[in-house]
C-alpha cells in the first residue's frame, strides 16, 4: 500500500495517473476559483484542485480534515474510519 510520503514525492502527472487508474472518485466540491476532487487511494483521502479558467491542476494535498473545506464534505458524506485523515 502506497503511503502519502512516497505519493507526495511523484512528479504531477505519476500522481494524477495513479488517481485515475487505481483510485475511487467520492465527490467534488467548488471552492472558491476550484473544483476540488475528493478521491480516495488505498487508505488516504486526497483532495486535487482544478482551476477552471485555466482548465489545469493546481495541487494535490492530503485532506486536511480540521480545514473549512470539510463543512462542504462533511453534508454530503460519511468518512470511513480507517482513512487516514
Amino acid at each position: 500500500m502506497i503511503t502519502w510520503d512516497e505519493f507526495d514525492r511523484w512528479p504531477l502527472d505519476r500522481k494524477v495517473r495513479t488517481l485515475y487508474e487505481q483510485g475511487s472518485f467520492i465527490m467534488a466540491i467548488r471552492y472558491y476559483g476550484y473544483k476540488v476532487n475528493l478521491y480516495v487511494l488505498g487508505n488516504l483521502l486526497i483532495e486535487v484542485f482544478v482551476n477552471h479558467k485555466q482548465a489545469e491542476i493546481e495541487k494535490i494535498m492530503l485532506l486536511d480534515t480540521s480545514h473549512s473545506r470539510m463543512k462542504f464534505y462533511s453534508d454530503q458524506i460519511k468518512l470511513p474510519a480507517d482513512i487516514r485523515i
